[in-house]
């Protein structure tokens, strides 16, 4: 998959601090128990990576600081509920324990934040500030209730230096889907569950269920071949034998 032709990229330092290794991001459980349950227990992450494919240059990761150039200054540096990034190297943001653009030559693709009790003027606000001044070309944000952004799902995308708002469709009254050029999917929020969905097929992308069900249909077609195969031996042996 290209992306984001053309967009600034920051030049590498002259100096490469191999050995400088960012700390954990504090931990807010209310925070990290409302990412998890949209991006773990259903399996999204692992969908988007299967999805997207690449995974030496293609990163699908979050909760670790996003930061121009190595600094122990972390004062205003953030760390996304979900960020992928194309063209890059996953090991040296897990070995920097951050994604240092400097270092990876250009901004992540896509951040997104979802929606907590303690983040919701963050996210809306200073997030959206600070992403665009790291010329980060989509900044989405997802919310359950729609009570702490004060919509259920949003999206920007980078005009020059600033976010202009992605248009976002109620398809009923219980879906709202937007839709992601730079991961060409369609981002929804449905019953209050983040769901993506590849605007090709309008379906969703393949999922853990998905898997299982073509497992059982490939299983299921097997014992019946095989079943056939004994079937179709027993009528040979008769056919060959037809006193016994």
């Amino acid at each position: 998959m290209t992306t984001n032709a053309g967009k600034p990229v920051v030049t590498a330092l002259p100096y490469a601090p191999e050995s400088f290794v960012f700390p954990d991001p504090p931990e807010n459980p209310d925070d990290k128990m409302t990412a998890f349950k949209q991006l773990a227990p259903n399996g999204n992450v692992h969908h988007l990576v299967q999805h997207l494919g690449n995974p030496d240059t293609t990163l699908v990761s979050g909760e670790l600081y996003i930061t121009p150039i190595p600094t122990r200054d972390l004062t205003g540096v953030h760390y996304p509920d979900l960020l992928i990034a194309f063209d890059v190297d996953p090991a040296a943001y897990y070995r920097s324990n951050a994604y240092v653009i400097s270092e990876q030559r250009k901004p992540p693709d896509f951040v997104l934040e979802i929606a907590s009790r303690s983040s919701g003027r963050i996210d809306t606000e200073t997030k959206r500030e600070a992403y665009a001044a790291l010329l980060i070309p989509e900044y989405w944000r997802f919310d359950e209730t729609g009570r702490y952004h004060r919509t259920r799902l949003a999206g920007d995308r980078l005009e020059g230096d600033v976010y202009a708002p992605i248009h976002i469709e109620q398809l009923a009254e219980d879906v709202l889907q937007g839709y992601s050029p730079a991961l060409n999917l369609l981002l929804r929020w449905e019953r209050g569950v983040l769901k993506w969905h590849d605007p090709d097929t309008e379906r969703h992308i393949v999922t853990f269920d998905d898997l299982q069900e073509h497992l059982d249909r490939e299983t299921a077609g097997r014992l019946h071949a095989e079943a056939r195969v004994r079937e179709l031996e027993a009528e040979l042996r008769r056919l060959r034998n037809p006193s016994a």
